[in-house]
């Protein structure tokens, strides 16, 4: 299943201070901004998630990679024994997704766009 991208996921305390800082920094542009979630882009496609609590999940990811095929990934998961943190879901603002925690502890958000 093709990745379609892969973008480490920030908690913060203050999304906007925070994609000002990063943006300000790391030359990058505000390409999303829900509130609660923000990404940050360049022209070369790289991404950084900014999150202060994820609106539908018990928990916030570490890292978002998005796939072509969701559905496929979490059969994979489910197959590989992984714990689902949350259920494959489609979310209201146009994400199809689930999380699952890895062997060290952390939480990967896998989706698709709808």
């Amino acid at each position: 299943m093709p990745i379609e991208r892969i973008a480490p996921m920030l908690t913060v305390d203050d999304v906007d201070a925070a994609a000002r800082q990063h943006g300000a920094v790391l030359g990058m542009e505000l390409v999303m901004d829900l509130g609660w979630v923000a990404f940050l882009a360049d022209d070369a496609g790289h991404q950084l998630g900014l999150m202060t609590a994820d609106a539908s999940a018990p928990v916030n990811p570490d890292v978002s990679v998005f796939v072509d095929d969701v559905d496929a990934a979490h059969r994979a998961a489910v197959q590989a024994g992984a714990e689902i943190v949350h259920p494959l879901s489609d979310e209201e603002w146009g994400v199809r997704r689930f999380f699952y925690r890895d062997s060290s502890g952390r939480v990967v958000n896998v989706g698709t766009h709808r």
